[in-house]
């Protein structure tokens, strides 16, 4: 955990400098070492899973490989969703329709400016969203993760989509770090109790 830790930190701090070396170094370190710590957390296969499809598109978006990351992720969303689909607990529909309706806006804020990856980020944004809703049903701590990661990449969809800002990237990075970590731990740690109103 420390040297995930200390590589999301640098990894924030070289994007916000843009120290490419430091960058490339660090992301594609960040994945790995999640893992290296769930299995010692006797984590799910499937959450392994998970986390080695990110390191894999994490690798594939250093490469410029779009489509390809966005496909290694989208398998990185299959696990998760399998893994929390499989727990038993109260599913609230509302929170169905709260993440449906902000998929929904967000297709339609982005989508003219996304062009020929308009097809492929919609897609992959609807398996981001289920993620985000069934971590939220599995507890509030792997809920908090899939809404980190959401936003992570809803703000990498503003600069597809023409609509950067200072920091961003720096922005991306500390709440893809946190949300995986969150995801993984809520599901490798001791079991909680469900919330009633999850």
């Amino acid at each position: 955990m420390t040297a995930f830790w200390g590589a999301t930190v640098v990894q924030v701090a070289a994007v916000a400098f843009d120290v490419k070396v430091l960058k490339q170094a660090s992301k594609v370190s960040l994945m790995p070492l999640l893992l290296s710590w769930a299995r010692t957390q006797q984590a799910p296969p499937l959450l392994q899973a998970a986390l080695l499809a990110s390191a894999a598109g994490d690798l594939l978006l250093e490469a410029d490989l779009l489509l390809a990351g966005m496909a290694a992720f989208g398998a990185a969303h299959a696990c998760y969703l399998a893994v929390f689909l499989s727990k038993p607990g109260p599913r609230s529909w509302r929170v169905v329709a709260a993440y449906g309706a902000l998929w929904a806006a967000l297709v339609a804020l982005l989508s003219a400016g996304l062009g020929a990856e308009r097809v492929p980020v919609t897609a992959y944004a609807l398996l981001l969203t289920a993620t985000a809703i069934t971590s939220r049903w599995h507890n509030p701590r792997s809920g908090l993760g899939g809404t980190l990661f959401l936003i992570s990449d809803v703000l990498i969809a503003l600069r597809l989509a023409g609509r950067d800002f200072p920091f961003r990237g720096a922005l991306v990075m500390s709440t893809y770090a946190t949300g995986q970590y969150l995801l993984a731990s809520g599901v490798s740690s001791p079991s909680r109790p469900h919330s009633p109103k999850s």
